[in-house]
Order: structure tokens, then C-alpha cells, then sequence
């Protein structure tokens, strides 16, 4: 018997009484950060709380889920001890397609495997080949790829069949860390259509894939909106945080579609680019949908603003690999410097290519077969093309990701675009160079806490709407193409796209023959 309940405690709360402050909480892959804003979109206060990303074997890519709970509550407690204002509430955000397997009192059975985990890679790729899996992806919005939940629970199935058994509950970070504050285990909207387990047409778990999955609807949480609200804390969450235990506690969504947000590209045609450690391009759409290629994701943010778009693997990763591999000299810490190492050589590198398929890749193919690639290379080209090329390469990809997002029916008539590479002027060129489009960039706001806490706002009644975002967010600079990079690059591209089919062969050669090759020490980073 379940010691915790379902939906039962999820409510409205009267806004009239309530202040206007509201902490949005993002669970990311590395760190939890929490910010306190209020309704003009000022920030109050923050706090971030790291927790380490393990990897006990190859493909395996996992987390405590006890130290995740940890950290929400500790930057949630900071926090709330710093501002003067009362809170009108906590709202929240997470990295999408985590799983966690639970005993029927909510322990934790497994680990977060994480989005990362490659483990399932073989059940992804025999998901894609079946007729049903184009079909299975256009129906849940999720591609057929390892990083999503579905192929996960069947390598469980396979893998671990007796621990499969016991798990009374499937469940993502997010649920977990609901589940322990508030003491119901429930799932939104969002965070459901990025498991490859909610048929998105309808809101309701897909029965296909729960019997591919071998699960059943009551081991999974409750489905419920975004702006779902949770009306109380329990008594440990309340003294844990520093918070009344009446403090509402809104569901939230998915960091994805929460950093378009926190961007401000809510409307039709406004497209959010981010690159962090991987990278992203998302637009909003009123109906959800995915291409006939299944290039595209569809993940909900409300039940009429879906985000269409792609996940690429491999962002600033790769300059920090190009860091390690190509300029060690320039020691830890030199992004200013390779940046200005790749500065030196011309745009399109010489007619050098980068795949910078490092750490395998998603969209458009979404595959975890590919690996990086240098193509072209030649006598004249010196260390400042490779690392140029890199950086090319990830553009390119967030370049071929947009032709999907067309390709899926979107207009895009503005691209706005956050994430550390944004510190970097010639990373903001290049971007807009290889988009072909002016990409605006916003002065700092913290991406998906923002829009965790703007979602929180209007689910409280605080806001009209998350319409108000696009007006929130000031934008600090736009960065225009330049139209010899530009017709560079766009001449580029579909040699960059025939190399990854090109490559296919090879890249399957070389995962067969991978382990019975020697393996090295570990780079030095």
C-alpha cells in the first residue's frame, strides 16, 4: 500500500491574498538553482547547489536522488533566509526524461538515469526501426532515442528483470522532489510528453507504449496541467525550507519549453536558442505536432503552447574539448582565449569540417550512433582552424535543427538566444551567421527559474498570463548576419549534412569494433 497519495491535494489558490514574490526552482543536470522574483521580473535572490553527474560505467550517466532533494531544499532555504518579502509561492522546472523506479512507500529503487544515459541505446535504435516508431514518436511528441524514458524501462525489462519487478512507480526527478514536499506523487503535462509515454493528441498515457514498456497507467504518477497547484507543504519540507507549510507549490514544467519563457519567445515565429554544455532550438506553437521525418520534438508547456524543436548533445562541451585536446598550453579555464585562438582563422575554417558529434548526438537524426569527425583537413590548416571548426560545427547543427523546425510547418521570424556562449562575441556572430537570421540576445535572466517562476505567477493569479514574458525580458543586444559569413555558411551546410549519412557505415564499423580495441589512460582535462 502506498504511503503517499495522488492528485487529491492538487488545488487552486486564491491569489488575492498572496504576495507578489514566487521562487522558481530549475533541477538541472549539475545543479539545482533557485531564484526569487517578482511580477516586474526583478530578481530577489538566488542560490545554486551542485551535485555530481556519475558515470560508473560506459553509456551510464546517473544521480542520488537523495542529494538532488538535498540541494532544491538548501537553495530554496537560502533563498527564502535572504528575502524580506513573504513568498507567494514555489514553482518548478527540471531536466526533462530522467527516470527513477520506486518502492511502494516512494524510495527510491534505482538511480536518476539521467537524459545522458546511453545505456538503452540498442533498444532506442530497435524502436526506430520497427514501422510503428515514426509513428510512436508523431503520437508522443519524444524521438526514439536513448536519452527518453521508453527505451530506458524496456532495458530494464531486459537487463534487470528481477528489479524491474519490485518497482511500483516509474517516475522523473521532478515527481520525486514533489513527492517528498509535498507528499503527492504527480506528474505535469510537460515533463509527461518528454518520456515517450503520454500520447500528446490526447493528454492521456499512450497504451502502446506503457505495454512496448511493460508498465501499467498506476505506475506511473498522476497527469496533471502545468499550473497545477499544490496547496501545502508537509511539515519536514516547511522546516527544511524556512517556508509556512500553507505555501503553494506549483508543478511546473519541463527546463526546455521554461527556457523559451525565461527567453520571452512565447509568441508563433519566436524561436529560443540555447547553448550551455549541449544546446537547443525550440519555437512555440499552439497545437502540438512533429515533422513527417520526426526531426522534431513536441513538449508541452501549457495545454495551448507546445515547444517544437531539437536538443543537439554537444554545445560548449566541445570548446571545452577543443581546450584539452588542441590547446593545453593555454591551461584550465581559457574559453577567452580559444575564442580568440579561433578568431584568427576564416570563416569556414579553410574548408575544414567539424561532426562535433563528441558525445554521440540527438537532433535531427537522433541516433547515439554518430561520432566526432574532422573532414577536410589539410597541410595548411593549424590549430586555430580545428578549434574554429568546432565551434562552426556546433552552429551548424543548431543550423540544420532549425531547417527541422521549418520543416515541421514553423514560421520563424526571430531568434532570440541565451546560454554561456553568449558571453562570446564571435560565438553571437557566428550563431547568426550560420542561422542566416538576427538572433537577439537578452540581458541575464536565468532562463528556466524565470520562466518556472512565471508559470508559478500565472497559475497563482499574480500575472494575466506568461504573454507578459516577451515584454519582461529587455533585450540587451541584436546581432545581425553578415551576409558574406552568412552565404558561406549557408553554402556549407548540406556538405555538413551529407556527412553525417556519409559517415553512418563507418560510424557503425567503428562501434563494433570498439571493444576489443586497447583503451588508453583518461585524458588529462
Amino acid at each position: 500500500m502506498s504511503t503517499f497519495m495522488f492528485s487529491e491535494g492538487v488545488a487552486v489558490v486564491p491569489a488575492v491574498t498572496l504576495p507578489g514574490v514566487v521562487i522558481g526552482v530549475d533541477i538541472g543536470t549539475t545543479s539545482t538553482k533557485a531564484v526569487a522574483y517578482d511580477t516586474d521580473g526583478r530578481q530577489l535572490g538566488s542560490h545554486l547547489v551542485g551535485y555530481p553527474l556519475n558515470n560508473p560505467q560506459p553509456g551510464y550517466a546517473e544521480q542520488d536522488p537523495q542529494l538532488i532533494l538535498e540541494a532544491v531544499l538548501k537553495s530554496i532555504s537560502i533563498v527564502v533566509a535572504e528575502l524580506v518579502q513573504p513568498v507567494a509561492g514555489l514553482s518548478f522546472g527540471s531536466a526533462m526524461h530522467s527516470l527513477i523506479g520506486l518502492d511502494s512507500d516512494g524510495n527510491p529503487l534505482t538511480p536518476s538515469v539521467t537524459w545522458a544515459d546511453s545505456r538503452s541505446t540498442r533498444q532506442a535504435e530497435r524502436l526506430r526501426a520497427v514501422p510503428s516508431g515514426l509513428a510512436l514518436h508523431r503520437r508522443t511528441g519524444t524521438p526514439m532515442h536513448p536519452m527518453s524514458p521508453l527505451p530506458k524501462l524496456l532495458w530494464f525489462a531486459e537487463q534487470e528483470p528481477k528489479l524491474f519487478e519490485r518497482v511500483a512507480h516509474w517516475v522523473g526527478i521532478k515527481e520525486w522532489v514533489l513527492l517528498r514536499l509535498c507528499g503527492t506523487l504527480v506528474t505535469d503535462h510537460s515533463i509527461a510528453s518528454a518520456t515517450g509515454l503520454l500520447d500528446i493528441h490526447k493528454l492521456e498515457w499512450d497504451r502502446e507504449a506503457l505495454t512496448i514498456a511493460g508498465i501499467t497507467p498506476e505506475q506511473l504518477p498522476q497527469l496533471v496541467a502545468t499550473t497545477a497547484v499544490l496547496p501545502n507543504l508537509t511539515p519536514q519540507a516547511a522546516a527544511q525550507t524556512g517556508l509556512p507549510e500553507r505555501t503553494p507549490v506549483v508543478v511546473g514544467a519541463g527546463d526546455g519549453p521554461l527556457a523559451n519563457l525565461g527567453l520571452g519567445a512565447v509568441h508563433p515565429g519566436m524561436v529560443a536558442c540555447s547553448i550551455g554544455t549541449s544546446g537547443a532550438m525550440r519555437v512555440m506553437v499552439e497545437r502540438p505536432g512533429v515533422d513527417p521525418l520526426g526531426g522534431v520534438f513536441c513538449y508541452a508547456l501549457t495545454e495551448h503552447r507546445w515547444a517544437v524543436g531539437g536538443a543537439i548533445n554537444n554545445g560548449g562541451i566541445v570548446l571545452k574539448w577543443a581546450g584539452a585536446a588542441l590547446a593545453p598550453d593555454l591551461g584550465e579555464h581559457s574559453e577567452e582565449d580559444l575564442v580568440a585562438l579561433a578568431a584568427r582563422a576564416p570563416v569556414g575554417s579553410g574548408g575544414l569540417i567539424m561532426l562535433p558529434y563528441l558525445h554521440s548526438e540527438r537532433a535531427p537524426h537522433w541516433s547515439a550512433l554518430p561520432r566526432g569527425a574532422y573532414v577536410g583537413l589539410t597541410h595548411a590548416h593549424r590549430r586555430e582552424h580545428l578549434v574554429r571548426a568546432a565551434l562552426e560545427g556546433v552552429c551548424q547543427q543548431l543550423a540544420l535543427v532549425l531547417s527541422s523546425v521549418r520543416a515541421a510547418g514553423n514560421e520563424v521570424r526571430e531568434v532570440r538566444a541565451g546560454g554561456g556562449f553568449a558571453r562570446s562575441g564571435l560565438w553571437r556572430q557566428m550563431l547568426a551567421d550560420a542561422l542566416g537570421l538576427p538572433v537577439s540576445f537578452p540581458a541575464a535572466h536565468e532562463g528556466s527559474s524565470f520562466g518556472a517562476a512565471l508559470l508559478g505567477m500565472e497559475a497563482l493569479g499574480l500575472i494575466p498570463s506568461i504573454d507578459v514574458a516577451a515584454d519582461l525580458v529587455r533585450i540587451e543586444e541584436t546581432v545581425r548576419p553578415d551576409p558574406a559569413a552568412a552565404a558561406t555558411y549557408a553554402a556549407l551546410l548540406p556538405l555538413f549534412a551529407e556527412l553525417y549519412e556519409a559517415l553512418t557505415p563507418t560510424f557503425a564499423s567503428i562501434r563494433r569494433m570498439a571493444p576489443g580495441l586497447p583503451t588508453g589512460p583518461e585524458p588529462q582535462a
